[in-house]
This record gives structure tokens, sequence and C-alpha cells, in this order.
């Protein structure tokens, strides 16, 4: 067979095995965040707050663009959205029980639930391929990240919505149930509903008052990318440490991000 043909063949495999562009979803845990636990303390007369903590990581998923297209270096799109779960909940002086807080934020992926606290970022990133060898192409690299991250509910956030009569009146009146009959506990059962959609809603409006903390920093990685011949589907893998950033006082960053996808490459 003609070596020049051989050669073609090679050449049109290893060109078709790295796209021009591509747009993909993926899977992006975060490690080693922790998040500290408030300690009970008075939010506004006989009424005290508190929260747990959570250690170990956070959820995640993004999504990402890139393109190969470039001489030497590529480049890559990412946004991440991470996410951890804590428990908060109200004390009543003279009462045994607590009353939970649940939150359901708009705009974000999540029901009626426990507090959570979400970060997310966007990266922008310069890869080197670290070989070119076809269908697989592993690589360095490193960029400038954009962090946007929500608040904790704390203590003096919590205090900033409680320490309102009718707010702490309400919470009062919610958590005495001593000496009630089933009629009137269905009745207690229904402020408490409503104490919720209260309070949900105070936590939204101060949320938004206060916006999302900003800050912006960098990262590095290491990562691969593979894609078959003439097929547009591509999988990737990227693990990024991150530097830079501001959180809240609660947050104990761990920095270490995995991604693990894929998507469609042409």
């Amino acid at each position: 067979m003609n070596f020049k043909v051989i050669l073609a063949a090679a050449a049109l495999l290893a060109t078709q095995s790295f796209a021009i562009i591509g747009i993909g979803g993926h899977y992006a845990p975060g490690f080693g965040t922790k998040m500290k636990a408030g300690e009970f303390a008075p939010v506004t007369e006989g009424i005290e707050f508190g929260h747990d903590g959570f250690s170990g990581g956070m959820q995640g998923f993004g999504f990402k663009l890139w393109i190969d297209i470039l001489p030497i270096i590529d480049i890559e799109a990412t946004y991440n959205i991470q996410f951890g779960s804590y428990d908060a909940a109200l004390y009543v002086d003279g009462v045994a029980d607590p009353i939970p807080i649940e939150i359901e934020l708009a705009g974000t992926p999540f029901g009626k639930a426990n507090p959570k606290f979400v970060a997310s970022n966007l990266d922008i990133s310069i890869t080197y391929p670290i070989t070119f060898i076809p269908i697989i192409r592993p690589y360095i690299g490193g960029g400038f990240t954009y962090y946007l991250n929500t608040f904790v509910l704390n203590q003096s956030f919590v205090q900033g919505i409680i320490d309102e009569p009718a707010i702490a009146d309400m919470v009062r009146s919610v958590a005495n149930k001593e000496g009630l009959d089933p009629e009137a506990l269905q009745q207690k059962a229904k402020e408490l509903e409503t104490l919720g959609e209260t309070l949900k809603q105070r936590v939204q409006d101060k949320a938004a008052d206060e916006g999302l903390n900003t800050s912006v920093g960098g990262h590095v990685l290491v990562g691969m990318r593979g894609k078959l011949p003439i097929i547009p589907i591509a999988v990737y893998t990227n693990f990024k440490y991150y530097f830079g950033g501001d959180y809240p006082k609660e947050i104990d960053a761990g920095n270490m991000t995995l991604e693990v996808g894929g998507g469609f490459a042409l």
C-alpha cells in the first residue's frame, strides 16, 4: 500500500479525533469544604437561634464550553454550582421542642428543604495539551475564576428577621403547645405553616437586599478529553485546585473540584 495514503489516513484520523468546539455538562463535587456550626444564641428576647455545619464536601454540577482550534493552546469556559445542606432551628425559652427552619429560595434548583450554602464560579482556563495522540487528549492549565456565593443563615442574619415584634410573637405562639387538645394542635400546625411562609419571604427579601458575595481568584487544573473519530460526542474529566475567593466566616473552603462529564463536540 502507498505510504502516503497510510500517512494521510492517519492524519485524517487524528484531526477528527479532536473537536473544533464542544459544549457539555458535568458532575462537579467539591472536596474538603467545611461549615462551622453556630451555637445557640439569643436573636431576640426569649428566642434563640442555632445551626449545624457540614464537612467533607459539597455536591455540584456544571457546564463547559471548550475550543480546540487554536494553535498550541486550548480554551475552556466553565460554570459550576455547588451546595451543602445544614440544619437550623429556633428555640423559645421554656419550650422543649425546637422549631426547624426550612427555606425555599427562589432562583435556585432546590425546593423547600434545610438551608443550603450555595457557591458558584465562572472559570476561564487556558490549557496546554501534553500529547497530541488521537482520541485521548490529556492537558494541564489554569486561569481566572470569578466566585459567587450566598449568605449563611447565621445569628446576625436571623436576628434581623426575628427581631420584629410581629414575627417574634408568631414564633412564641407556634412553640407553645403545652396542654392542647387534638383540634388545637391542628390549629398550631396551620400556624407553623404560616410562620414558615412568613420566614421564607423575609429570608428571600433580606437575601435579595444583601445580594451574592462576589470575589476573584484563580485555579490550576489537570484534565483529559476523549473523542472517537467522526462521532460528535466527547467525554472529559478535570481536577481543579482553586485559590483566592472570599467566603462567609463559617465556611472553610476545600478549594478542590472534580469535573466528570461529556457533551457534543464538532
